[in-house]
């Protein structure tokens, strides 16, 4: 797998981690989430800011 947009596989993983924990799954990796949706929105800003 190639991965060209990194702010968006980022976001990718932080909705994967949102919605599994709202069923009830990975209760640890809810404090993870906030900082991963950070670095995507950082990511994706400077991907377009660069354009």
């Amino acid at each position: 797998m190639r991965v060209t947009d990194w702010g968006l596989f980022v976001l990718g993983i932080y909705l994967v981690i949102v919605g599994l924990d709202r069923f009830g799954y990975f209760f640890g990796l809810a404090q993870l989430a906030p900082l991963l949706a950070l670095v995507a929105g950082v990511l994706l800003i400077v991907q377009t800011w660069r354009r």
